[in-house]
């Protein structure tokens, strides 16, 4: 299984015993398709089946991965999956060479003349980009701006004209490689994330179509919060409710991410307690999980933030659930 508590599902994922860096994904029946996501995923079918590449923009939090493996799924092909990487350079996209084999051979046909012929061949290892691209996989490249942009320059030829230069095989007389037609591409980043990463060059941008991602609506948060942890469904609105109002106060900078909303759903239901004011052991486990503790912050600003919290719970256990649903 191949899990991503920020999304919608978890991706049952098979591996393929003939190179171990590939999988064939295939779509869970817990993934939550709802007419949010479903439109997304339309979308970004229909620019892959017309040629062009697909980029997930957007904020931590917002299944960008899980997406792209959904998609990948629905397109049936095996995926090669490629993480960024700041120390990556291109070889390691595409391959390098791996020393070199030697061969001799002794010819003693007639018994007083031996003649020896030595041939030295220069090895090649295909990396993940290459294999993609000569099997016709699916090529996910999750975070691919924190790889720096001049690694990433190889892609250019790959996703406008569908070759791929090897200048390390120009001595075997394999400089390029075709594309496999059924080569895709789908790439996901974070524009939001200042660490260790990337601006990504504009001709690269320019050959992929972006589809920005924001925090799931009501409905979606709902399903997966409910899907991912096993509470009752009244829990999950009250959780999820307290995660959307206190992503609206962003001064107050709390952990906001469908991830902590999915935390506090399975240990409410380890405890097998309800989301409710009068579960003190609920109220922590917010401050912990929506809370961002940083190391300059003081105690007066921790007690504040946890009364902000503090409030929003209270509201959130006593307001009405039909009309949390239209919230």
């Amino acid at each position: 299984m191949v899990k991503n508590q920020a999304g919608f599902s978890s991706m049952t994922a098979t591996k393929l015993p003939v190179n171990q860096d590939k999988v064939i994904p295939t779509a869970s029946d817990k993934f939550v398709l709802t007419s949010y996501v479903e439109e997304i995923v339309k979308r970004a079918l229909s620019y892959l089946e017309a040629g062009y590449p697909v980029h997930f923009a957007g904020p931590a939090g917002t299944g960008k991965t899980t997406l792209a493996f959904h998609v990948a799924a629905s397109i049936g092909r095996p995926v090669t999956l490629v993480h960024g990487n700041d120390e990556f350079g291109s070889s390691d996209l595409v391959g390098r060479d791996a020393g070199y084999s030697k061969k001799q051979i002794v010819d003693n046909f007639i018994h007083s003349v031996v003649k020896r012929e030595e041939e030295m061949m220069q090895l090649w290892v295909d990396n993940r980009l290459t294999s993609a691209c000569r099997n016709g996989d699916t090529l996910i490249y999750d975070e691919f701006n924190r790889s720096r942009p001049e690694a990433n320059n190889v892609l250019l030829s790959v996703l406008s004209e569908g070759v791929l230069n090897l200048p390390g095989l120009r001595h075997m007389g394999e400089g390029y490689l075709g594309v496999h037609p059924e080569f895709h591409a789908i790439f996901t980043s974070n524009p939001e994330e200042y660490a260790g990463t990337h601006k990504a060059q504009d001709a690269l941008m320019d050959r992929m179509v972006t589809i920005k991602l924001d925090h799931l609506d009501l409905e979606t948060e709902i399903e997966i919060v409910t899907k991912q942890s096993g509470i009752e469904r009244s829990d999950a609105q009250r959780i999820v409710r307290i995660m959307r109002t206190l992503r609206k106060a962003k001064k107050n900078k709390f952990k906001t991410t469908i991830r902590s909303a999915i935390a506090i759903a399975k240990v409410l239901a380890r405890s097998g307690g309800q989301a409710c004011w009068d579960n003190i052991s609920f109220r922590r486990t917010c401050y912990d999980l929506f809370n961002i503790v940083t190391a300059n912050a003081s105690v007066n600003e921790t007690m504040r933030k946890e009364q902000v919290i503090n409030e929003v719970i209270r509201k959130a256990c006593s307001v009405n659930l039909v009309k949390l649903e239209k919230n």
